[in-house]
């Protein structure tokens, strides 16, 4: 029987301090650019403001990359572009610096951590820190097998935990997480089909590299197999995981959930992360208010699993590769918003009084005639 009791997360988990919003919504207001003039981003620096409980925001200092890797069993039948048991290239590709998400993590001069869960390959082919939380190699076949057995999805939520743990206390501001995974969109389909009761044509997609009509109802019907073994299981997370999940995407719930715990916010990526938040919403339904939808990949399970969260994604830039890519590009946006809120001047006094006369005073805010480019400024 687990020790693990997903409900002690709806205690420790609060919403983002709603005082310290209306602090900076009100500080906003007297910003000299006009309120609204900023779209979303005034809403995000009001969102980041609340998260760190502090008016004017911080700016995000140490953002991390977090991404959980693993293999799931499914793949072997032919849903995925990618062969069955490589995601262990996906690994080395980051690690070397190559793939997509570390070129821009490398370029936006954010750190990136990888975390083997459940990987097919021998452990002692990854650098030990990668691969020491790992619980098992590869995952079961969800369409007629479980994932995990309980002992091991309970294992890899508490790995996701002290990961998230590690990464707070060693001074990450905010994580963006990702998956490097062979066969994880079709798990990751399935869990959000499951929780949100809906079929599996409506959610499955192609992935990241587009498979070809046959593939895709190849892997339609994994999902509605799957679905079926999964939908018994529902009012137990955990259990929900080690049926029709995997390692990496228990694990990915669990830092989730404890990135919440610490206060610490999180842009999510793609669907893999998408349907662990989702899971995570019903372990704790405050936790979503911590999470951000970094950009909209084009999966239809992610959209599902957005709109179940009423999240709006940052980003619809049809990105379809994982790995972080698409976080990471909604990244600067975020810290945007937070160097606009904590930096631009507030308005003063005599501000406000040229406004109401239409008195130029040079600063170019207002409204009554020109100066010429050859007069002074004022004293």
């Amino acid at each position: 029987m687990s020790s693990l009791n997903l409900d002690d997360f709806t205690d420790l988990i609060e919403r983002p301090d709603g005082g310290t919003r209306r602090d900076a919504e009100e500080r906003r207001a007297r910003l000299t650019v006009p309120p609204g003039a900023l779209g979303r981003l005034d809403d995000l620096a009001e969102w980041l403001s609340a998260a760190q409980g502090t008016v004017p925001v911080r700016a995000v200092a140490r953002p991390r990359v977090v991404l959980f890797a693993g293999d799931h069993g499914v793949a072997e039948l032919d849903v995925s572009k990618r062969a069955a048991g490589t995601a262990a290239g996906l690994v080395r590709e980051a690690l070397d610096g190559a793939s997509g998400g570390a070129v821009l993590a490398r370029r936006l001069g954010v750190g990136l951590r990888v975390v083997d869960m459940s990987v097919d390959c021998d452990p002692d082919e990854l650098p030990k820190d990668v691969s020491r939380h790992r619980v098992r190699r590869g995952s079961g076949r969800v369409d007629v097998e479980d994932a995990l057995t309980p002992q091991e999805a309970e294992a890899a939520f508490r790995a996701g935990m002290a990961v998230a743990d590690e990464e707070v206390d060693s001074g990450t501001d905010l994580a963006v997480l990702g998956d490097l995974s062979v066969g994880g969109t079709t798990a990751a389909a399935t869990l959000i089909a499951a929780l949100c009761g809906t079929d599996a044509s409506v959610v499955t997609g192609r992935g990241g590299d587009p498979v070809d009509d046959l593939a895709w109802m190849r892997k339609c019907a994994v999902v509605r197999d799957a679905l079926r073994r999964a939908r018994p299981v529902l009012g137990d997370q955990l259990q929900l995981l080690a049926t029709v999940g995997g390692a990496d995407l228990a694990a990915a719930t669990g830092f989730l959930l404890q990135c919440a715990v610490r206060r610490t916010p999180v842009i999510l990526d793609g669907v893999v992360s998408a349907a662990c938040a989702l899971v995570g919403q019903r372990v704790a339904f405050r936790a979503p208010d911590w999470w951000l939808a970094g950009h909209a990949s084009g999966e239809p399970a992610q959209a599902k699993a957005l709109d179940r969260m009423a999240m709006e994604p940052l980003l619809d830039q049809g990105v379809r590769v994982g790995g972080a890519v698409g976080g990471l590009l909604a990244l600067p946006l975020v810290q945007a918003a937070a160097a606009l809120a904590a930096e631009l001047p507030e308005r003063t006094e005599q501000t406000d009084a040229d406004a109401d006369t239409g008195t130029d005073t040079g600063t170019g805010t207002g409204t009554g005639t020109d100066a010429t480019a050859d007069e002074p400024a004022d004293a």
